[in-house]
């Protein structure tokens, strides 16, 4: 007899649904032909979020927040900022947990004196972008920092930020050679609190043929993909998440959905 509660049953049937998408391979094959047409047309530049773009899909995104509500961190720290859209989800996420805990709290909400922070790193904030974020209305909850996110200066300046925050995100997003990501998760992995992720985004880079990748330094065996293999086969205390993939199955970050376990 089954006792459990409508609740307990749906995200059971749920994770039992995410668990076989994971193993069908007609589900597989479609999300690969999906994403090798939707990469040559442009796809992920098509979307925004409060207005600025993200350059992202969509399921990455849901994914996000979904993490974001799950693990409550009080710092995200971001590499690439491109038009600032990603750091807008993530302002406005944490923005939502603040709202949310004032309300649980029954306490006054100040928007203003939440101590929830995004801290975006890129080598190059172009003006106009940097002003776009910087008028935004979620800017309050955004600090930037131009720079190469693998130079030993601006890795400490991260460091001595984050000695500030108890709960941290890490999302990786900018140069996406081997190299370079392989620095970034040596620079920053040790950040994330355990039971958080660090997210590396464009592991799909491996995934593609060479047709997909123009006028990049990127490819099949030098992209972020090969870098998490690399720092997984050193470092132990993250695993992939291969339920996020099996759930979202479209993603630019297959095997870039890193827990911290340990």
């Amino acid at each position: 007899m089954n006792f459990q509660t409508p609740i307990a049953q749906f995200q059971q049937d749920t994770q039992d649904r995410i668990a076989a998408q994971g193993t069908s391979e007609s589900l597989q094959k479609a999300t690969a032909h999906f994403l090798e047409e939707s990469i040559l047309s442009g796809y992920s530049y098509n979307f925004t979020c409060m207005d600025r773009p993200i350059i992202q899909y969509p399921q990455d995104m849901v994914a996000m927040q979904e993490l974001i509500w799950a693990i409550k961190p009080d710092l995200i720290i971001e590499t690439g900022i491109a038009h600032g859209g990603s750091l807008i989800l993530s302002a406005s996420a944490l923005a939502l947990l603040d709202y949310v805990e004032a309300a649980q709290n029954n306490v006054a909400f100040n928007p203003l004196q939440t101590q929830r922070k995004v801290l975006g790193i890129d080598i190059d904030i172009r003006p106009h972008n940097k002003a776009a974020i910087e008028q935004h209305p979620m800017a309050h909850k955004i600090d930037m920092i131009q720079g190469s996110s693998i130079d030993a200066a601006i890795v400490a300046q991260v460091h001595e930020y984050a000695k500030n925050f108890k709960k941290i995100l890490i999302c990786l997003d900018s140069n996406h050679t081997h190299d370079h990501v392989l620095a970034e998760l040596q620079a920053y992995a040790s950040l994330t609190s355990v039971g958080s992720y660090c997210v590396v985004f464009d592991t799909v880079v491996e995934d593609l043929p060479d047709y997909c990748i123009k006028d990049r330094p990127w490819k099949a065996g030098n992209n972020p993909k090969s870098a998490v293999w690399a720092f997984l086969k050193e470092n132990d205390n993250f695993e992939i998440d291969k339920s996020i993939d099996h759930k979202v199955l479209i993603s630019v970050a297959p095997d870039g959905y890193l827990k911290r376990v340990k």
